[in-house]
């Protein structure tokens, strides 16, 4: 029987795929354009026409899998409608998890973010404890009401495994938002000047490793999937090095950012556009967040690739490419 993955194009959802091939496992699928996906996923994936928002096409792709590892959703911290947050991210995932749970498939990992936990400035945090209020973006609020329909569907039967990525990178068939993007951008030279700040940072083979491993996990369990916390200018200097090239852009100072940031929000508003600094962005990567993986470490023997490592690995995809 099959196993669906979702988002298969996406950085983690692609390398979930591999992983799946590897281990000899027959992998279907869920994808909104057939012809675009047959050029970016290996050759023996079976595709599925459909979309997460639209439950007929996810029952198709569901029907006679065994396993569904449900990796999509919107990656973004700012839309022009940001209603769409909640289709995908949100009811993207109801529609998964009813699909799957309607048609009994053995095994379920839903990717979740770390953003869905509380957390105090600084300090570390584990699976332990979800936010119980609303987070301060649509993408954060999004998550945490795709995690509460996960957990309500787990209440009916569903055997989902919760996973918590940290910002992902890696090779990946599509150039996502998200710390791919930034990788890509700093090396092009794109980016005048860095946000302030940081983030915590894990390598897309290693989150696949960990969906697999979860997989095989008690009903219900979370795992965090991180590697360490960065600053961005630190993230700068270490792609750099991989690189052999490019240069370290200066660091924009926390105030200059804030004025940027809230003058863009205003802005954004008015005429649609995103905003150069995101609110949402800005305020994830002052909140000095971070992430424990010692359950991971712990119960599923998981570990994370060094950051140089995963660097090196990265841009070599990058180069092979053309992006660089």
């Amino acid at each position: 029987m099959a196993t669906l993955v979702t988002g298969a194009t996406g950085t983690v959802g692609a390398a979930v795929v591999s992983q799946l091939l590897a281990a000899g496992r027959p992998v279907r699928a869920l994808v909104r354009d057939v012809a675009r996906a047959r050029t970016l996923l290996p050759a023996e994936v079976e595709l599925v026409a459909g979309d997460v928002t639209d439950r007929p096409s996810v029952d198709a792709a569901v029907r006679g899998c065994e396993a569904v590892f449900h990796t999509a959703g919107l990656p973004e911290q700012w839309l022009r409608d940001p209603r769409r947050f909640d289709e995908v991210n949100a009811g993207g995932s109801r529609h998964v998890g009813e699909a799957a749970l309607a048609a009994g498939v053995a095994r379920f990992v839903y990717t979740s973010t770390i953003d869905v936990f509380a957390w105090r400035h600084g300090e570390p945090f584990d699976e332990t404890t979800l936010a119980t209020t609303p987070k301060g973006s649509f993408y954060e609020r999004s998550k945490q009401d795709a995690d509460r329909a996960m957990v309500a569907l787990a209440g009916r039967g569903l055997p989902v495994r919760f996973t918590h990525p940290a910002a992902v990178y890696g090779p990946a068939p599509v150039i996502n938002p998200g710390l791919n993007d930034v990788l890509v951008r700093l090396l092009r030279g794109q980016i005048p000047m860095l946000l302030p700040g940081g983030i915590p940072v894990v390598y897309a083979d290693d989150v696949a490793r960990g969906h697999l491993l979860a997989e095989r996990a008690p009903v219900g369990a979370r795992f965090i999937f991180s590697d360490r916390v960065v600053s961005l200018v630190d993230l700068a200097r270490a792609l750099v090095a991989a690189a052999g090239a490019g240069k370290v852009p200066r660091v924009l100072p926390v105030g200059v950012a804030r004025v940027v940031s809230a003058a863009g929000e205003a802005m954004a508003r008015i005429t649609r556009r995103a905003p150069l600094i995101p609110a949402g962005q800005l305020q994830f990567l002052l909140e000095d967040v971070h992430p424990s993986a010692a359950r991971a470490a712990r119960e599923l023997a998981w570990t994370a690739t060094p950051l140089a490592d995963g660097l090196a690995r990265t841009v070599a995809a990058f180069r092979a490419r053309g992006l660089l």
